[in-house]
């Protein structure tokens, strides 16, 4: 028999690729989304009697009768725009949401992954960061909503391994980028695309001098795969340890879309991370990981997405 997967957020933009490679490795795959950031847009070219959609906000009981073998657990707003409209929901998503696919994994003796984030970091006082540093994050600023919703899934997820023998793994996801992230989602990446596509300015916060790494789409799903398979608990870094400045992003953008955009400075958020930077020694020694998409073949699909949203 086929094996069945459940992914939370599988509408979204990450979510959506993992039930494509699911699919692609003949899962049946059960898609589980509220569509409060994610779109049917995103999974509507999968035409398949084995993929199941189900609209629905995990912080309710959850009812399945299917079996499941793996959960792929990504239901979270998760960019600034959206965390910051939605904080009460992003709250909610990590602490009940989390709570609840925790119960139902131990109902189906299902492996789960929970999709974490760098932002558990903070605005960190170690670069690169390691999976053995604990953060500096304020909890109480505007993006502590996020930032410890996620922290608090952790614990929870290793709660949930330690006392109930749940077969959990932590995935702390560094900025990932490719087609199907929202040209309104707030990011660098698709907002810089699309104001060189529509030939606006371009605007980096503050003097653009802090820096982010950037992960392509299919290099994140692979490694959250393979994590999810490996029989490794605890939290572990996946992203691109390439590191650039967020100016240097604007102008590798400007030049690889041909844009004659000007790059204009705005203030910088409140908490905004100065460094950030994945140090992925544990993910190329535990699961044999490493992104392979260069920076400039990843942005010209991604580029490519946003051209052929705009025809």
């Amino acid at each position: 028999m086929k094996k069945t997967a459940l992914v939370t957020g599988g509408a979204g933009f990450i979510g959506s690729h993992i039930c494509d490679y699911l699919m692609e490795r003949d899962f049946r795959v059960i898609c589980i989304d509220n569509l409060i950031t994610g779109s049917l847009e995103n999974i509507e070219h999968i035409k398949s009697g084995d993929f199941i959609f189900l609209n629905h906000d995990i912080t309710r009981y959850i009812d399945i009768k299917d079996n499941i073998d793996c959960i792929f657990h990504l239901a979270s707003p998760a960019s600034p725009i959206d965390y910051l409209q939605l904080p009460i929901q992003t709250l909610k998503v990590g602490a009940l949401g989390t709570h609840n696919i925790l119960g139902l994994a131990k109902s189906k003796r299902a492996k789960m992954v929970l999709a974490s984030t760098s932002e558990v970091y903070g605005d960190p006082k170690v670069h690169p960061q390691t999976e053995e540093y604990w953060g500096n994050v304020n909890p109480v600023g505007p993006r502590g909503v996020y930032d410890e919703a996620k922290r608090f899934a952790e614990a929870l997820t290793m709660a949930y391994h330690r006392q109930q023998g749940l077969d959990t793994c932590i995935a702390r996801i560094f900025n990932t980028y490719g087609p199907r992230m929202r040209k309104d989602d707030g990011r660098a990446i698709p907002t810089f695309i699309n104001q060189c596509l529509e030939g606006k300015d371009i605007t980096v916060f503050g003097d653009g001098s802090q820096t982010r790494s950037f992960c392509y789409i299919s290099d994140m799903v692979e490694g959250i795969y393979r994590l999810i398979n490996s029989g490794y608990h605890m939290p572990l870094n996946l992203g691109n340890p390439e590191e650039m400045t967020i100016l240097e992003l604007a102008e590798n953008i400007k030049r690889l879309s041909k844009s004659k955009s000007n790059i204009i400075f705005q203030g910088l958020p409140p908490d905004d991370p100065v460094v950030r930077r994945p140090d992925i020694t544990k993910a190329r020694n535990v699961i044999n990981w490493e992104p392979e998409v260069s920076f400039e073949d990843g942005i010209n699909k991604t580029i490519k997405y946003f051209k052929e949203k705009l025809n």
